[in-house]
């Protein structure tokens, strides 16, 4: 289930549940493709919970999106991933490696409005 969150006009703040669907994906693609067209520099909430699965018949469409994001990485600025699952948190340490342009932070469910106050101002 996907779940968008209101924020900032330079932010996308969602929350993710159970099974992660090909329409959930684009629907994301569709909200950051919106704020990327509008803003220089775009940072990202992402809650999670209770990951058990992605829709793999939605991943080809979403790959052909994300992409051309590869030319776009300085364009993203603060990511922060609210995880009640350790593999999340560690796939965000992760993917953070190997995009250091980007400033990731890793959160427990604990830790939300932390993580709302950091990705929205910085702190």
């Amino acid at each position: 289930m996907l779940e968008f969150i209101e924020g900032a006009d330079d932010l996308i703040a969602l929350r993710v549940s159970h099974k992660i669907t090909g329409t959930d994906l684009d629907a994301i693609m569709d909200r950051l493709d919106e704020r990327m067209a509008k803003h220089a520099t775009v940072h990202v909430f992402v809650e999670t919970h209770e990951i058990d699965g992605i829709e793999l018949s939605g991943l080809r469409s979403y790959m052909a999106r994300a992409m051309p994001l590869f030319r776009q990485l300085n364009r993203f600025g603060r990511v922060a991933v609210v995880a009640d699952q350790a593999w999340v948190r560690v796939g965000t340490r992760v993917e953070s490696a190997i995009l250091p342009s980007i400033t990731y932070r890793t959160f427990r469910p604990e830790e939300r409005e932390e993580a709302l106050a950091w990705v929205a101002g910085g702190s």
